[in-house]
Parts: structure tokens; C-alpha cells; sequence
């Protein structure tokens, strides 16, 4: 005898993916794009969802650019819309050292540094997030989460 089954709300996952230069203007562009996605998923311009991603898309395609730049390829920003959080990927094409270090690895910078804040912000501001090798191709991508509000968990 089988027990009976409880329905379960259908998984919905919404994707959007591009491909940009890897220059600061490609950096822009993919905060641009990623802010106006969100919203024409349901998740509004100004929300504390929306400005957490977008800073955090600008973080790392700014280390993508600067960081993981291979001359003549571009780097890829990937979102998606996931039951109960949004998942952002930004890729680069740069392999081998040296590599963005492990969450909870990270070390904040000399007080008056003018670099090496991103990947703080990137932890205060995503819920989860990790860095892995991209297969099959070089390079690697740093992966973030934000958790949606607990009203906007299914859709």
C-alpha cells in the first residue's frame, strides 16, 4: 500500500544568460540587464532583492573583468529565478591561479587599500555563495544566491 501523496507547487525556473565583453562597459551592461530581468520577473526595480543582486552582478563582473580577463573572449552572467531564491553566475574564462578565494577565506583589505572589497560585499549581501571550475570549458564561475522574501517563494 501506498501512501498517499501530497501535491506539491510545480518548480518554476526562469533563466536568463549573456554573453559580454570583457571591459568595464560589459560590466555596466550586465547590471543593466540583470536589474531590468529581475523586474520583468516580478522582482521590482528598488526591492531589497533587486539592489542585493544588482550589486552583487556589478562585484563580480567588475573581478571578471579585471580579474579573469582573457583578451578576445567574453565573460557570461547567468541568472535564475529559482523556488524561493535568485542564483547569479558570472563566469570568466581565465583558469588557474590565481583563484578568488573560498567564502569565509576572504581577508579584508589594509584600511585605506583601494581595492579588494568585492568579495565582502558579495558575502554580506548574498545568502549563499561559492566559487567552481567551469567544465568543460576554462576558467571558473563564482556563483551567489539571494533568498526571496518568504511572499515571494513560489511562483
Amino acid at each position: 500500500m501506498t501512501a498517499p501523496s501530497t501535491p506539491q507547487p510545480p518548480l518554476t525556473v526562469r533563466v536568463f544568460a549573456q554573453r559580454l565583453s570583457s571591459t568595464a562597459r560589459g560590466a555596466r551592461l550586465a547590471r543593466f540587464l540583470v536589474l531590468n530581468q529581475l523586474d520583468a520577473w516580478g522582482v521590482p526595480h528598488g526591492s531589497a532583492t533587486s539592489e542585493a543582486v544588482a550589486a552583487i552582478v556589478a562585484e563580480l563582473a567588475a573581478n571578471a573583468v579585471t580579474h579573469g580577463r582573457v583578451p578576445g573572449r567574453d565573460f557570461e552572467v547567468r541568472l535564475s529565478l529559482v523556488t524561493g531564491s535568485v542564483r547569479i553566475e558570472v563566469s570568466d574564462t581565465r583558469g588557474g591561479p590565481p583563484v578568488p578565494p573560498v567564502p569565509g577565506d576572504v581577508a579584508a583589505p589594509e584600511p585605506l587599500a583601494e581595492h579588494g572589497r568585492g568579495l565582502l560585499i558579495v558575502g554580506a549581501l548574498a545568502d549563499r555563495w561559492e566559487v567552481v571550475d567551469r567544465v568543460p570549458q576554462p576558467g571558473k564561475t563564482v556563483r551567489a544566491e539571494v533568498d526571496l522574501p518568504p511572499g515571494r517563494r513560489r511562483r
